[in-house]
């Protein structure tokens, strides 16, 4: 014992309470369980330095003090505060949580407009008129000029059904269809034109209104007129007769669930079904469209809600805010006083853009949400995130999606089908939307100016300009800076004109 004990000088021993005769067996094996010991003790020490050096890492890399800590530990913390790190606002960071600022900056936006916005009840009063917005549509209350020219937009409709109905059953060459769909679509844009330009009751606003609506109705007819020529050249291909069903009724009803009927070319060519096409919020035609389950009324009634309460946010805005500014910005334009102009388009900057963004959600979202839900439309992609916009082009690709769609599928595809070059084929595309634009705006104010469609084309050169000298937060801060400040220098060209040829006295006029 004397010789185990010289071995082992600092072991500890610990004291077992064994039952029965194990301890015989346990004192008869001491030499190897001292052995056993010390090995133990090696093992324990070389795992305690090892998690030492572990959480000692861990403290140098995180920079932050582990939970179990000796005292020199604590006293080598004391004398380090700094790591290597990256400040919040650089780009190497990777900090991305900005809500603080953006609440700022909502917050910064909201009372400088309201600062404005007393300002101009202390300046003019209120200005709201709702007997005004009246008279923007009616100049007789005994003659509803824009409303007996949307009512005779059915005959363009029952026309372009009629065709269709002759060339499916062969009455008619495609050639001969061609012509009359060809005849029908010119005049559902030349009637209007002439109706508004020469009946001197049409306002403005309900000439714009009139004038929109058969825009929309041309677009719709020139889809329908495709889609199904595409139905007839697929039957030639599959030298079948498909069945005739009814256009998208709901059938009948299994396991509770309302089952959609599959509509069959010719059996779309139904006053039902293309009505259907005329009041649903798309541009582009399809013989079954994508149909919602059920309406919601609740979702339906928050829709409704919001058009009621925009469209008066709407007109109080410019009547209140847009109307005066616009009218003070009369004088620097007739004195050709530049530094003034430039005051009066960005002042009228601010109104004219907020304006414009709440008529897209009222339109975009809102009104549009409410029909699709009101004839349960399923397809509610209306408008993708054009705010993100780095490009022009992303923007007019994203804003208004069921005009993409419709330029992409009956305009631009077969453009590119003929063989012409993809700038060709998108400059096509500008231009058709400048030409839509000059004609709701000149037609209308009954003057021919050019600004809108100058306005449009000169989007093609921005585009090229920004997608190739421009990127990320820049690109899309240029799109914003043109959405800001575009508009407003188009609002007052064409007012300025129309004041100059309907309201300025002219000298003759002043003499006599």
């Amino acid at each position: 014992m004397g010789d185990k004990s010289e071995k082992v000088p600092f072991s500890r021993k610990r004291r077992t309470t064994i039952s029965g005769g194990s301890s015989l067996k346990t004192n008869g094996k001491k030499s190897g369980c001292v052995e056993s010991n010390d090995d133990n003790n090696t093992t324990t020490h070389t795992i305690i330095n090892k998690t030492h050096v572990e959480k000692t890492t861990q403290q140098l890399v995180t920079g932050k003090p582990t939970k179990e800590k000796g005292r020199p530990e604590a006293l080598h913390d004391k004398l380090r505060c700094h790591r290597l790190q990256e400040s919040l606002l650089s780009s190497a960071s990777g900090y991305s949580n900005y809500r603080g600022i953006l609440n700022w900056c909502v917050v910064m936006l909201v009372l400088s407009n309201a600062r404005l916005f007393l300002e101009n009840l202390i300046k003019y009063g209120i200005l709201v008129d709702p007997i005004q917005v009246v008279s923007l549509f009616l100049k007789d209350p005994y003659s509803w000029p824009a409303l007996c020219l949307i009512l005779v937009s059915n005959l363009f409709i029952l026309v372009a059904l009629y065709i269709e109905k002759r060339l499916s059953v062969g009455f008619v060459s495609e050639r001969v269809g061609f012509l009359l769909h060809f005849f029908n679509l010119s005049m559902i844009l030349c009637f209007p034109v002439a109706v508004v330009l020469l009946v001197s009751s049409m306002t403005p606003v309900g000439g714009v209104f009139a004038l929109a609506v058969y825009t929309i109705l041309f677009l719709k007819l020139y889809s329908y007129k495709d889609v199904n020529k595409w139905c007839r050249e697929i039957r030639q291909a599959k030298a079948r007769t498909l069945a005739r069903s009814q256009s998208f009724p709901m059938s009948h009803k299994a396991n509770g669930d309302a089952v959609q009927a599959h509509v069959t070319y010719p059996g779309n060519l139904k006053h039902r079904d293309l009505y259907y096409f005329i009041f649903a919020p798309t541009l582009c035609y399809e013989l079954n469209f994508p149909r919602s389950p059920r309406i919601r009324k609740r979702f339906l009634l928050r829709r409704l809600f919001e058009m009621l309460f925009f469209i008066q946010l709407l007109v109080g805005l410019i009547q209140q805010w847009m109307v005066p500014t616009i009218q003070n910005s009369m004088k620097p334009f007739q004195d050709m006083n530049y530094s003034r102009i430039i005051e009066r388009l960005l002042k009228l900057a601010v109104p004219n853009h907020l304006i414009w963004l709440i008529f897209f959600y009222w339109f975009f979202h809102s009104s549009m949400n409410f029909v699709a839900e009101l004839m349960q439309f399923g397809d509610r992609e209306f408008y993708r995130d054009w705010w993100n916009s780095e490009t022009v082009t992303y923007f007019w690709q994203n804003w208004n999606i069921p005009v993409h769609k419709w330029c992409i599928r009956h305009f631009y595809k077969p453009i590119l089908k003929r063989g012409t070059s993809k700038w060709a084929a998108q400059t096509a595309v500008f231009l058709a939307s400048a030409f839509f634009h000059e004609y709701l705006v000149s037609v209308p104010l009954k003057m021919f100016r050019p600004w809108a469609f100058m306005g449009m084309m000169s989007q093609i050169p921005l585009a090229w300009f920004v997608g190739r000298f421009l990127r990320g937060n820049y690109g899309n801060a240029a799109v914003w800076i043109s959405l800001i400040i575009g508009q407003p220098i188009a609002v007052l060209m064409y007012v300025h004109d129309y004041y100059i040829l309907n309201y300025e006295e002219t000298p003759a006029a002043g003499m006599a």
